[in-house]
């Protein structure tokens, strides 16, 4: 049995697409389905200089052999989804629970005009809140009452189970991030539902049995899009004589940005009991660390590594140095040994 679940710890953009593509690529699982929300949370993959932005698609995408889901508990906008299909040329990998729940124009148009949701959580706009409001209404539509999604109609819950039976190997990818939690997160500044490793598993059909892999994606300065708490933020000036300036996948605006966050780590580390824990845009902390992948880190860089695994007690067991899907430093098997300072 392998069965691997990625989620973010933080609020959302930690690189789970970056994280969530390469171990597609480094472990090849037979199928790869996507958990959470829909298409207002976007991952982001970049691999040997193509960027490709996704919206609906696994970010295992880029693994050729690799089955291509989505799960019942997942948003579809189908025009959304079948561009993807169309533009990755993937018609014959995808596949889509039956059951998923469709966002509708009139869900957008009611999420548009929500105050609420406009001015004081800032969503995105996706008309995520309104579709899950009428899944719970029992009025929603569903995958298998489009006719343009027929082809690609499957049970998706059926195919992961059977994967995970016959040891071919299942990664979950959820979306958003922890501290966006409708549950645990920073209510009522918040996506529609809870995003923890638990709940991935139940979109898709997985019981926790089922799963002996959990990976969770942080970042090294986290940030943020919408309103809502953010204790560690800094200012958007100081952000950008660091040279962090980022826009959101989906709704290009600005990404706030905040450093590390131990106490919110630890919470995320609690709730979600990964096996594995990552850590990205390490390049951030010291540019000169930009795209290591085995060599020996440069001394801030390391310094930086040291503090996370002690505020954490944790041993961080991916790094991602850059920008590309191989900008990784990768150190499962190797222990902290393998993990030191250069001048």
């Amino acid at each position: 049995m392998s069965c691997t679940v990625i989620v973010g710890g933080q609020w959302g953009d930690e690189a789970k697409g970056k994280v969530a593509a390469y171990l597609a690529l480094t472990e090849q699982p037979g199928v790869a389905v996507r958990a959470g929300l829909g298409p207002g949370a976007g991952h982001t993959v970049v691999l040997d200089g193509r960027t490709v932005k996704l919206r609906q698609v696994p970010s295992a995408v880029v693994s050729p052999g690799t089955r291509l889901l989505l799960g019942a508990g997942v948003l579809i906008r189908p025009q959304v989804l079948l561009e993807e299909i169309d533009t990755l040329k993937v018609h014959e990998r995808v596949g889509v629970d039956y059951r998923a729940t469709v966002i509708q124009p009139n869900h957008i148009e009611r999420e548009r005009a929500d105050q609420v949701l406009t001015t004081t959580v800032r969503s995105t706009g996706s008309g995520h809140g309104p579709a899950q409001a009428d899944r719970a209404m029992r009025s929603a539509v569903q995958a298998k009452d489009i006719p343009e999604l027929r082809p690609y109609l499957v049970d998706v819950a059926a195919e992961v189970n059977a994967a995970v039976d016959e040891g071919t190997g299942v990664h979950v990818e959820g979306t958003n991030g922890f501290g966006l939690s409708v549950l645990y997160g920073t209510y009522p500044h918040t996506v529609a539902k809870d995003s923890t490793a638990a709940t991935a598993c139940a979109d898709v059909g997985l019981g926790p049995l089922a799963v002996d892999d959990v990976v969770l994606v942080f970042r090294a300065f986290p940030t943020r899009v919408g309103g809502g708490p953010f204790p560690t933020e800094i200012s958007p000036e100081e952000a950008q004589r660091m040279g962090i300036v980022e826009f959101g996948t989906v709704t290009g605006r600005p990404r706030r940005v905040g450093r590390f966050d131990p106490e919110q780590a630890r919470e995320a580390l609690r709730i979600n009991r990964p096996s594995r824990v990552a850590l990205t845009f390490l390049d951030y902390v010291d540019p000169d660390s930009r795209g290591l992948r085995e060599e020996l880190l440069p001394a801030p860089a390391a310094e930086f590594i040291a503090h996370v695994e002690n505020e954490l007690g944790r041993q961080i067991d991916l790094i991602g140095t850059g920008p590309d899907t191989h900008d990784m430093i990768d150190r499962r098997g190797r222990g902290p040994a393998q993990i030191g300072s250069r001048p």
